[in-house]
Parts: C-alpha cells; structure tokens; sequence
C-alpha cells in the first residue's frame, strides 16, 4: 500500500494519508469550519475564552470573520504557530491510515471516512467531466486570499466533505458493525454544542474494500462523477491552485471526510440570504421587476425580512430553484450598488434576528431536495454558489485532523 509521502503516485481515487493527532485536549483542539457564524462575532470570541493559550486548531486558521484586506500577520502567526505544533511535542504520527467517523449531532448519526484525494483529479470548472466535481459556482475573487492562507503552510485540516451517491450502501455503512474491532483514534464532545464525535482506524485489509468499493460506484457508467463537494469548495480549490503554482508532491493531495449522500443524518439546508446597507424597497422593486421581465410562467416564493417588516413575495421564476432567481438578480444588483454587502446565513432564526439592524434585507426560501445534487451535476455542471448547506452551522466539520502539505 502506498504511503503518502509525495513521492508516488496514488492509484485509486481515495487513498490513506500520513495523518498527524493531537496528543491530547482534543476537546480544545477541535474548532469547527473558518467559514462558520461569518456574522456572529460572539460566537468565536466563545471559543477564544475556552481554548485559552492552548494548543488548538483555533491558533491555526483564519475564521472568515476576520478576513480583511491584510490577513498578512494574523497569516504569519498561524505559519509560526503550524511549525511551533510540528517542532513541539502535540501532534502524533498515524501514517498510511484512514479514519472512520461518526459525529453525533441534533439526535443524527453522520458516519464517513477521512483520506486523501489527487486533485489531478478534480475540476471546479463548470462543465467539468473529472472524478471530483464542485457542486456549485466558485466564485474565484474568494481564492487569492485563502491561497495566501495556504501557500506558505506546513499543515493543511480538513472541513472538506465530499458527497458520494451510494444507495446500496455499500462503501461507508458496513463499517459500523466492524468499529469494535478497531482502534480508536479520538472520541469527545465538540464544543459549543456541536456534538460527540468518536473516529476509527481502518485496518489495511479494510481500506482495500473501501477502495474497491469506491471504484465500484462508477465502474459501469459512462459518467464518471465520483465525488461532489457537499462542504469546503472553495477551500478545495485553493488546494488545487496552490498545487499548480507549487508543484510540490505533497500539496498534489488534499486531506477530505467522504460521507454518502444517502446517509439519513445528511440534510440539505437552504443558504439564506442577508443584504446589509441596503435600500430593502428599491431592491424588492427591481428584483419583481426583473423576475416579471425575464422569468418563465413558474412561480417561487420568498420571504422578506427588514427591521420593519416580515412578508411574502410571489415572483416568475429566472432559474429552475428559488436560489437561482434571486442570486442571478443580487450578482446585478451588487454591481451598480456596491455599499450592499451580503452574507450567506445558515438558519431561519440567525436571518431574522439579523434582519432587526437598520438597513437589512434577509431573503428565505424553499431549497433543494439532496435526491436532485448528483442528476443536476451530471445534467448542468455546478449549482448557483451557496445553493445548500448539509446542516446548520453547528454541524459543520470540526477540525481534527491534520496532514503536513510542505
């Protein structure tokens, strides 16, 4: 079995990594996804007082709520801190290993396996025909500052799950009745109730049937979609940029979580939608506008929050889901009034409470069933950008895992 290393390349489409734990704390090592509660400062002002000066993975990513126009020394301190966690004594070594996972939450089991992919294999381009595809546009304005994020760093963690479309159930489901006889590599309970979660080791003769089974889902179809990215596109495709500008042989690989799209814990959620600085009366006027010109005899709805008003709008659909109407419009709109800032927001509650400031808009709708993801993908190629969530915020991936890129 080949070791991830860099120096060979890997065969299959999922592959064991050398993958680095910490040696303990993992209650305050384990911080969820940068790109979370991008509105609520609290929250990660929660996280500061609970993990305090020590080791975390909070002390290595950049949450997007702090991105500005210079993340040049919050970037250097999370270099230095990377290279402090490798020279000192956190991490332990675990190679050629994958993990079984399983993350309770909200009275949900999600189950799914921790690897590496080749990001020769995967094309966030629209149109794309490769094994690994995004499910929704990338927006490439969100890449350079995450690709100064990642270029000079020793460490990559995953929040990137990948989406397989198993119906038979028959790559990640016959682990369960199998963990018991494997080592366990963490089990503890995620801060800021985000749940319990416990991950395995495989042993090598598993991960042969997981490979092998894996290959099977696509062996007899003329598509050869393996992979949709359900969660961390973006992050993704700054693994993939960087690759190219480096080519280093051990960024070619990026460390993700598989979880089948059939597993009855995935729920796909609708991303909200909330405008800040905004004329709430002319943009609601000129988006009915704009759907009355330019739509189809369909017909969508959507809720409307402003600090004075909760109320329903019925326009004609410009796109087959309600979130392809109405971000068609915003990407428009936001070009002639660039005072406008959105955020994409995960839950009915976080929109209205929001929506109380002077001058918001939030937008809610109905979102997209998870049985329609991989036919849309094959059909159309990626979805409009921020089109569904699998969770609220609280149930995003948490970062566990790491894996040396440098």
């Amino acid at each position: 079995m080949t070791i991830d290393n860099g120096d060979e390349v890997l065969m299959k489409h999922f592959n064991p990594a050398n993958i680095l734990l910490p040696k303990k704390n993992f209650d305050k090592w384990a911080v969820v996804a940068c790109d979370q509660y991008t509105s609520e400062p609290e929250y990660w002002n929660d996280v500061e007082k609970i993990v305090g000066d020590e080791p975390s993975a909070l002390h290595i990513i950049l949450p997007e709520i702090y991105l500005s126009d210079d993340n040049s020394a919050r970037i250097n301190d999370i270099n230095a801190n990377m290279q402090q966690y490798l020279d000192g004594d956190v991490f332990d070594t675990y190679e050629n290993s994958m993990i079984y996972v399983e993350r309770e939450s909200n009275n949900t089991l999600r189950r799914g396996i921790v690897g590496i992919i080749d990001l020769e294999d995967y094309d966030y381009r629209k149109g794309a025909t490769s094994a690994i595809r995004a499910t929704e546009a990338t927006v490439l304005e969100r890449i350079p500052p995450r690709v100064q994020i990642r270029k000079d760093a020793p460490l990559e963690m995953p929040h990137i799950l990948l989406l397989i479309d198993d119906p038979q159930l028959s790559v990640i489901e016959p682990l369960a009745e199998k963990k018991d006889s494997f080592k366990q590599a963490y089990g503890f309970e995620l801060m800021k109730n985000g749940g319990h979660i416990d991950g395995y080791f495989l042993p090598d003769e598993v991960i042969a049937q997981v490979q092998d089974a894996l290959e099977a889902l696509i062996a007899d179809k003329d598509d050869k979609l393996l992979f949709a990215v359900g969660d961390g596109n973006h992050s993704l495709a700054t693994a993939k940029e960087c690759y190219n500008q480096s080519k280093n042989p051990l960024a070619r690989y990026a460390l993700v979580e598989v979880v089948n799209i059939h597993d009855k814990s995935i729920e796909f959620e609708p991303i909200y939608r909330v405008l800040f600085h905004v004329d709430a009366k002319d943009l609601l006027d000129k988006f009915t506008a704009h759907t009355q010109a330019n739509g189809n005899g369909e017909k969508q709805t959507f809720r409307c929050i402003t600090p004075d008003s909760d109320k329903e709008i019925e326009v004609k659909a410009t796109a087959k889901l309600p979130v392809g109407t109405l971000q068609t419009f915003l990407d428009g709109y936001m070009k002639e009034h660039p005072e406008v800032k959105i955020d994409y927001i995960h839950g009915e509650d976080v929109v209205e409470n929001l929506c109380k400031q002077e001058n918001t808009l939030g937008f809610i709708f109905e979102g997209m069933g998870k049985d329609e993801l991989f036919p849309a993908i094959t059909a159309d190629g990626s979805l409009p950008r921020k089109t569904f969530s699998m969770g609220h915020a609280a149930d995003k991936r948490y970062y566990i895992e790491a894996r040396k890129i440098k």
